[in-house]
């Protein structure tokens, strides 16, 4: 008997449809952050700021767009499914110097015909960061009006730009907003820029586009470097506005405390709003992120995902950026660990776990959860990365090496020659 059919066995056994599982899987598309694979610097500015942190010095940085799309494109060959792409402001396409309140869709047009060219939805963030007029970590809530006004026009033209992805694409956009803003001292005035914020989260938002091709969600944090003292846009400030005004918010797994955990989160955010967004990373101690692992942590995310029956409701994006290490095999250990979380959490008897619960059979219930976890997970995963055309196992590496010997040892081979 093949090992596909003695897991299907073994799952029915446990009242699992394996099959079932898999066609919920095929149906998620992850967003892939382009920001991994060139260290978050964008073709705008050559240096990373706004309380973040990247370290390593891995050969082969991508550092211009067609071998961004090279390196995306070669992570792609070796995920299973169909996904989309995460796209910053910074990464804008153009061929004069274009600011950012200035960006149009045009500047985009290119990644809107890579996204056609490789079935994938595009979603977007407006970039807050690395920029002059964001110096002191102060965008939206900054007190001079005229920087406040710059970023506030950056903000709108992020908006209409999600909106052309997703009717170009016929996927919809998310258009998510973080902001670095905060102070690195104890500030003697939280609510002033609380209110500033506000008041310019207010403005970007006048225009009200079509929710079949955009929508919008707010990202909140503890601190970052340089702000660790006030971050002015708190989970709190975040979580209050969007429920004022019906925006979604975004949850990223490495922004609260360092006991706190997401997947505790979703089920009650899901309670009470119509979707939901999540930046997926893996925090060491905090905010680090380093590549996501197949952790117990994104287990209980892939679980509640589809215990809460959210699938269809929870914007799934990732967000980590290692250079230590090869940038585009940490795509996709990231992205097939996503999924892996999301198949385990679909290889579950969800209603007989529930009755279990319902009724008091705790016994039952540990038991059955117990035995849940030596259950073949392996072959199935296997099996849909043949259903997939995509290699199982540790055999997408050799792609990778080969990647790196033929085009990323020869691009640093380059670098070193200019210097």
């Amino acid at each position: 008997m093949a090992k596909i059919d003695e897991a299907k066995e073994m799952y029915g056994k446990m009242g699992v449809d394996v099959d079932a599982a898999l066609e919920k899987l095929k149906k998620v598309r992850v967003s892939m952050h382009c920001w991994q694979g060139d260290d978050v610097l964008g073709f705008d500015s050559t240096e990373l700021t706004g309380g973040i942190s990247t370290t390593g010095n891995y050969p082969g940085r991508a550092s211009n767009p067609a071998e961004l799309m090279s390196d995306i494109k070669e992570a792609l060959s070796l995920i299973p499914g169909d996904h989309k792409l995460n796209l910053h402001a910074s990464y804008a396409i153009t061929k004069e110097k274009v600011d950012r309140d200035k960006l149009e869709p045009r500047h985009f047009k290119d990644w809107v015909d890579f996204a056609k060219e490789n079935n994938l939805g595009l979603d977007f963030n407006p970039t807050f960061f690395s920029h002059p007029k964001a110096a002191d970590n102060l965008t939206l809530s900054n007190p001079d009006k005229s920087i406040r006004d710059f970023w506030i026009e950056h903000g709108k033209a992020s908006r209409k730009i999600a909106a052309y992805f997703g009717k170009e694409l016929s996927i919809t956009a998310l258009n998510n907003i973080w902001v670095p803003d905060g102070y690195k001292d104890v500030p003697a005035d939280k609510i002033g820029p609380r209110r500033r914020l506000k008041e310019a989260l207010d403005e970007i938002f006048t225009e009200n586009y079509d929710e079949k091709y955009m929508l919008d969600s707010i990202e909140g944090k503890v601190f970052g470097i340089g702000v660790e003292s006030c971050t002015v846009g708190s989970h709190e400030f975040y979580m209050n506005y969007a429920a004022k005004n019906n925006k979604m918010c975004l949850l990223d797994t490495g922004h609260y405390h360092p006991t706190e955990v997401v997947s505790d989160k979703i089920s009650t955010m899901l309670l009470f709003n119509e979707y939901l967004a999540l930046h997926v990373s893996r925090p060491v101690r905090w905010d680090s992120d380093h590549v996501i692992l197949f952790d117990d942590e994104l287990k209980e995310i892939g679980k509640e995902l589809v215990r809460c029956d959210a699938l269809n409701r929870v914007f799934i994006g990732l967000d980590f950026f290692d250079a230590s290490i090869n940038r585009v095999a940490a795509w996709v250990i990231g992205m097939r660990n996503m999924e892996k979380a999301i198949l385990y959490g679909s290889l579950m008897p969800h209603a007989a776990l529930r009755k279990m619960q319902d009724n008091a059979d705790f016994t039952e219930l540990m038991v059955t959860l117990e035995e849940l976890k030596t259950c073949p997970f392996g072959s199935v995963w296997d099996y849909y990365c043949e259903m997939q055309n995509v290699p199982q196992g540790k055999a997408w590496f050799d792609e990778i090496k080969k990647y790196e010997q033929d085009v990323l040892a020869k691009r640093q081979k380059k670098v070193l020659l200019a210097v």
